[in-house]
């Protein structure tokens, strides 16, 4: 959070110009409440609200939408769950929840409520539950009988009308998922892997599941009283290193669109996860990065993980009345701008007029994106903020900077207090793709070099032995208590030793 010099252009004036002529349409209308067909909601970012925060398997990290730079006929979405996985997190390392619904949400017409879901379910299946291994051997593709622990998903694609199923397909089915990156001597080849995970749907869409490098990219050390009121040490990519679970969805864009004259979608994405009845409820939710983070205080992030757009009217004064001003006024001296915020309602909760507003629009917090923009050949790090229209706050995509973005215009930039602030981390730490999913792939679990001899014939599956192959080969079981039975054996032969020759000294000393 301190100034940092930008490349300059005619963006910043041609946003403010754009939001100052929407600002007297501002507020936010209250919208009828109806019940979610597939699951009503009941109970995000990293580690943004309480519940959420200690489930972490179900927990929205970020979400992603962008017209696809390589396809610019088909739109991208991407979302993530599971903040911070830490990548030698063994021996069970990070699958998706099986019971839950992780769901993408498409409004094509602006009225707040979805058009378009499409749900992504999971199923875990295991080799040989005879042995703790995630792997068993070198996998080298992700049919490989040494991958112990695999997962595979469903795709369903539910069209709704005012909340109400019109009709349900099933798009995909059992799709393997990418796994977690063990390490160099489990997966020596993970871009095969990776590849392998890359679905075609029919009608020319494409879909993946799997771990992959958190590509949200900041210095989170914000949380430590805004840097304590000491910028020297900003800088620092808090995510580096960890990873997190991805969905990526490539389709058509005339698939998502209400119609070729709208060309506006809003998206949001959530979790739903059985309860003890057996019911889905929500408990995540995510359009906007940082809002139930930075935006809403702690009495609302439970609530607003629970809710849907439709109900966001409650919401609103955290919006117009953001708190994060007032603190940086505090802490820098930095003059919050004049309250109430309809600027903020503008760019967060209807769009941009004339960028990325839906006509008619019913204000609600989602991400907005107008998929007629073209993909800039030289994307630049603050969107829409420095000319980009095909960036941020217009979608999002993986490179953009919505740290100092969202900070810049929280701070006034579009109501004529102009600034350069930033956490100075400008870009992530790995390169991303040119490809579907575009995703860097996720950290190794071990990255040090080979074991002395693996690769030469004397390889970890030779030293592993018979005592591993999957449950059902001939000898499995019996080699494995035979194993066990040898080693516990020595090892109770060494007790026993032990004992005897401590039982002497102790009879010597006393005679």
């Amino acid at each position: 959070m301190t100034p940092f010099s930008r490349s300059g252009g005619p963006g910043r004036k041609g946003l403010a110009t754009l939001i100052c002529g929407a600002l007297a349409a501002g507020g936010l209308a209250a919208a009828g409440v109806t019940a979610l067909e597939p699951g009503a909601a009941s109970a995000s970012s990293h580690r943004e609200a309480p519940l959420i925060s200690g489930t972490p398997q179900y927990d929205n990290t970020d979400l992603y939408a962008f017209v696809s730079p390589d396809r610019p006929d088909t739109t991208t979405i991407v979302a993530n769950w599971t903040p911070f996985e830490e990548p030698a997190g063994g021996p069970n390392f990070y699958p998706f929840a099986e019971d839950a619904q992780y769901d993408l949400h498409i409004d094509n017409d602006g009225d707040a409520q979805g058009e378009l879901l499409f749900r992504y379910t999971f199923r875990t299946h295991t080799e040989n539950d005879k042995t703790f291994l995630y792997n068993t051997g070198p996998v080298t593709g992700l049919d490989d009988p040494d991958l112990n622990i695999t997962q595979t998903y469903d795709v369903e694609l539910i069209k709704l009308h005012e909340q109400k199923v019109t009709s349900r397909t099933k798009v995909a089915d059992d799709v393997p998922v990418a796994p977690s990156n063990v390490g160099k001597a489990s997966m020596p080849d993970y871009d095969t892997l990776r590849e392998q995970a890359i679905h075609r749907l029919a009608g020319g869409g494409l879909t993946f599941a799997g771990q992959a490098d958190d590509p949200f990219f900041l210095d989170l050390r914000v949380f430590d009283l805004l840097y304590g009121g000491d910028l020297s040490e900003v800088g620092d990519d808090t995510l580096k290193g960890y990873n997190v679970n991805s969905i990526a969805l490539q389709l058509p864009t005339g698939m998502l669109t209400e119609s070729p004259g709208q060309p506006v979608v809003g998206i949001w994405s959530t979790t739903q996860r059985k309860n003890a009845q057996g019911h889905f409820t929500q408990v995540s939710r995510l359009g906007n990065p940082l809002v139930n983070e930075v935006v809403n205080p702690l009495g609302d992030k439970d609530a607003f993980n629970a809710s849907s757009p439709w109900e966001d009217a409650r919401f609103l004064p955290n919006v117009t009345n953001p708190e994060l001003p007032r603190l940086v006024e505090a802490i820098y001296r930095i003059e919050a701008p004049a309250e109430p915020r309809d600027d903020l309602v503008d760019v967060f909760l209807k769009g941009v007029e004339g960028l990325n507003r839906p006509p008619h629009v019913t204000p609600s917090e989602q991400l907005r994106l107008n998929t007629s923009i073209e993909p800039a050949a030289e994307p630049k790090r603050l969107g829409v903020l420095d000319g980009d229209k095909a960036g941020f706050p217009n979608g999002r995509r993986l490179t953009d900077d919505v740290v100092d973005a969202a900070l810049q215009v929280v701070e006034g930039e579009l109501v004529g207090a102009e600034n350069d602030l930033g956490d100075a981390v400008d870009a992530n730490d790995r390169e991303f793709g040119r490809s579907f999913p575009y995703l860097a792939n996720p950290t190794e679990g071990s990255r040090g070099p080979l074991a002395e001899g693996v690769g030469d014939g004397n390889d970890v599956r030779n030293e592993l032995g018979d005592a591993l192959r999957p449950a059902g080969s001939s000898g499995s079981d019996d080699t494995f208590l035979i194993a066990a039975s040898v080693g516990a054996g020595a090892v109770g032969i060494l007790l026993v030793g032990a004992a005897l020759a401590w039982w002497r000294r102790m009879r010597d000393r006393a005679y």
